[in-house]
């Protein structure tokens, strides 16, 4: 598929996505979501990746949301392709096999939260803003953010957030929990980069499967959580990689992880 608005760069273990309307403020459309899609998929089949980091090209915004001149153009039929399209692209990124950073440049509006909401850790830029602010032109959030949202910062928060529309700065988000770190502007690529390179110095198997116990175990009682936790961390110590840890610590060498 030729990319027009999805743009990936590989590098050592990581594949770098970038959303690339910046004249739109990187706004999603159908088109963005049938590439973004799209890029997901081949990253996901590519076994040399084990990182992605999701940014917004310039230097204004993440994603400032979806298109609103696309929706107002859609009948019903195509606004219910159009939310679960999105919820099925988000989706996949909750549920990849990678460790999917959020890269927050700038604004992260409604649907720019959102896509930050599904990766497994965000790291915003000091000029970020974030927010959900449908209701301020008659829609509300429907790409997981009235649901992730809640789940990260709690109910409170969440409806203050959602009912008034209200952006938060970058500093905000991280007081709430919203974001794991805020950084330097001029940094913040090198900075995602930095701590994409912690993550694959350690097991592949070892990080999917705890991802998968955070993921799965948080929406499920504690009982069934701890049980989940066990059996995710028994495949895990099934592998060849749990004894090439195990070995490599009591050598006090740094380990070779193969992925099996």
């Amino acid at each position: 598929m030729e990319m027009q608005y999805v743009k990936t760069k590989m590098m050592d273990g990581i594949a770098i996505v970038t959303i690339d309307r910046p004249d739109v403020l990187n706004a999603i459309d159908d088109n963005v979501l049938d590439e973004l899609d799209a890029a997901l998929t081949e990253i996901e089949q590519n076994d040399s990746v084990r990182v992605v980091i999701i940014t917004g090209a310039g230097e204004k915004a993440f994603v400032a949301g979806g298109d609103i001149a696309a929706m107002k153009r859609m009948s019903l039929l195509e606004g219910e392709k159009f939310v679960y399209k999105g919820q099925g692209v988000l989706n996949k990124i909750e549920n990849s096999n990678k460790v999917v950073i959020a890269a927050i440049n700038g604004y992260a509006l409604g649907g720019g939260t959102e896509l930050a909401l599904a990766c497994d850790i965000r790291i915003a830029s000091e000029k970020a803003q974030l927010g959900l602010p449908e209701v301020k032109i008659g829609l509300y959030p429907g790409w997981g953010g009235t649901q992730r949202l809640v789940r990260l910062v709690g109910k409170g928060i969440a409806k203050e957030l959602v009912f008034t529309g209200e952006r938060i700065s970058a500093e905000e988000a991280k007081e709430i929990g919203l974001v794991n770190r805020v950084v330097k502007h001029d940094e913040l690529i090198d900075e995602c980069i930095k701590l994409a390179r912690k993550i694959l110095e350690n097991s592949p198997i070892a990080v999917f499967q705890a991802k998968k116990a955070i993921n799965q175990g948080s929406e499920i009682s504690l009982s069934n959580a701890l049980a989940l936790e066990a059996e995710a961390w028994l495949v895990n110590f099934s592998t060849e990689d749990r004894v090439e840890g195990l070995s490599a610590f009591l050598e006090k060498r740094k380990p070779e992880y193969k992925g099996r």
